[in-house]
């Protein structure tokens, strides 16, 4: 398995959780909701504070240090005080095994809105 990779066996994330992981030097955050599995990064962009720490409610993501909220399914903000959204990566699911790759940063939705 490459350094820019991390596995996650599909029984260690239970529908509704979330669990922080650090991959080529970035933490992210990996959230099962009944919609799917996302992974984000882990640091608010509000503020610094680790969103693993926070609430998974749904696909929001709410933040333990200022109550700002995200959508796990884009990383945008929804709720101030955060503005600015949370990078995304691309999730797989290889039989039982969750795989994150880093390499594979998806879009954020305010790029997405600038590129229209």
């Amino acid at each position: 398995m490459p350094d820019d990779t991390v596995t996650i066996p599909l029984a260690e994330l239970p529908v509704g959780t979330m669990s922080a992981r650090t991959l080529a030097n970035r933490e992210i955050v990996v959230c099962r909701t009944k919609d799917g599995i996302f992974a984000l990064d882990n640091i608010c962009s509000h503020a610094y504070a680790r969103l693993n720490e926070g609430r998974l409610r749904g696909t929001r993501l709410i933040c333990p240090l200022h109550g700002a909220a995200f959508d796990v399914r884009d990383g945008r903000a929804l709720g101030a005080p955060a503005s600015r959204p949370l990078a995304t990566y691309q999730v797989r699911l290889v039989d039982v095994v969750v795989e994150i790759e880093i390499t594979t940063q998806r879009t954020t939705a305010s790029e997405q809105a600038a590129d229209e």
